[in-house]
């Protein structure tokens, strides 16, 4: 243990009130259509307009709570003038913030191996407001078309895999998730790094957009090996996401149920693909330079260090935990990359896939990040304080096909399973991820 190289080696409940979303295929240019009226909306009332978007709690007393195929799917009509309405005010609200909020940059990926052959890939998601992120399923057989920077219609396919994961502000599209072939990917914040692709007319055909790209690789691939052999067929350039004005930096990390991970950038207007042998992932700067900056921690280790004898003084570690003294503690992206690796690669075997996805969120636990624990030094002209907070965390079990995750507002896991879904529906179905958190009472 003293090189890099040796340590950095590598009952359920009833389904009670889930609730599913009928999304029709033009709720893709819902950001867009909504966007003029978005903009007037003043941020004062935004409190107000979020509190507007907050759903009604999921309610159940389990640890992990399994939520499989929706009992019920709300009809159209006047629910689905709420649903635009809803998603008409958190454009507004999340565009007023993103607008001084520059650096939204503290996500945090990991891939655990169990015993049982299982992987999981988990991560966290921060952001400066609420994205109002629901877990949503894309059957087999869905029409896509991808978005072009000069509003044209850009490349058309039909999804080849059902997916599931979670999305943000009301998108068809999964931010992170796994499909039935037990493929994962997770999309990350890039700021100030990323460069996408240039983009020409005769590129129409073949284009999609940032925020499309990871269900791209959901819908169509099965193998870490056929994403490396076809993500080059299509061009990402920089896209306006209109409800936010402005293209949102992202790159992503893809999981297979073998074990394999690589990690896209896009970045000098090029598409650049990283083998990433420990699973890990983070955001800026680019990923090779955070896998040769652990050369930097070298010293450190998963076991405690030995007495040290400076001539007649012995001088002993105070406790557990020595190995690990110099580990970089903050929130920004290199350190929170260091202590992924440092933890992942450190943990005991677990048995199990179950076991691993406990696991996982046990170790993202020293990556959540409280309401004010990472904010700007002002506030903004409005008076908001601009803090990055870790507002849900999820689990991929790529064996099992299954989706977990907790919230900010409820920390108790639930779960979704794939395979229990109608994998060859005809719409998107859109399960809340909101709900409070359970006090149990034991008094006597």
């Amino acid at each position: 243990m003293d090189d890099l190289s040796r340590f950095f080696g590598i009952k359920e409940a009833k389904n009670s009130s889930a609730t599913v979303w009928a999304h029709s295929k033009k709720t893709s240019g819902v950001m867009a259509g909504h966007n003029r009226r978005c903009s007037k909306v003043s941020l004062p009332g935004r409190k107000r307009m979020l509190k507007l978007l907050v759903s009604r709690p999921v309610k159940d007393h389990r640890i992990i709570k399994k939520i499989d195929e929706p009992e019920n799917i709300l009809q159209r009509g006047n629910m689905k003038k709420r649903f635009f309405l809803q998603l008409m005010l958190l454009s507004a609200a999340t565009a007023l913030m993103l607008m001084h909020q520059p650096d939204v940059n503290a996500c945090t990926g990991i891939r655990l191996k169990a015993e049982d052959g299982t992987i999981v890939h988990a991560r966290t998601l921060e952001f400066a407001v609420d994205l109002q992120s629901d877990v949503i399923m894309v059957p087999r057989g869905y029409r896509r078309t991808g978005t072009t920077p000069d509003g044209k219609r850009g490349l058309a396919w039909k999804t080849r895999y059902a997916s599931l994961g979670a999305n943000g502000v009301g998108l068809p599209y999964i931010f992170d998730g796994l499909n039935e072939k037990g493929l994962a990917v997770g999309t990350f914040y890039f700021p100030g790094t990323v460069g996408y692709m240039p983009y020409k007319a005769a590129d129409v055909g073949r284009t999609i957009a940032p925020w499309e790209a990871g269900s791209w690789i959901l819908e169509n691939f099965a193998t870490v090996e056929e994403v490396r052999a076809g993500i080059g067929n299509v061009v990402v350039p920089a896209v306006v996401l209109k409800a936010w004005g402005f293209a949102p930096p992202v790159h992503y990390v893809v999981h297979d149920a073998s074990g394999k991970s690589i990690v896209l950038e896009y970045v000098d207007g090029k598409l650049h693909i990283h083998d990433n042998p420990l699973g890990v992932m983070s955001n800026s700067p680019t990923f090779d330079w955070h896998m040769t900056n652990l050369r930097n921690y070298v010293n450190i280790l998963h076991t405690n260090l030995p007495p040290v004898q400076l001539g007649d003084v012995k001088l002993a570690p105070f406790g557990q935990g020595s190995g690990m003294l110099g580990l970089p503690g903050d929130f920004t992206p290199p350190s929170r990359f260091v202590r992924a690796v440092a933890f992942s690669q450190s943990l005991l075997p677990s048995k199990t896939g179950e076991d691993a996805v406990l696991q996982a969120f046990h170790l993202l636990n020293n990556f959540d990040i409280p309401k004010g624990a990472a904010r700007e030094e002002k506030k903004d002209e409005h008076g908001n304080i601009l803090a990055d907070y870790t507002t849900w965390t999820s689990a991929n079990d790529l064996k099992r096909k299954r989706f977990y995750f907790r919230t900010y507002d409820n920390s108790r896991i639930r779960m979704v399973d794939l395979m229990k879904m109608d994998l060859d529906a005809k719409e998107i179905a859109t399960i809340p991820m909101k709900g409070e958190e359970v006090i149990e009472e034991l008094s006597l």
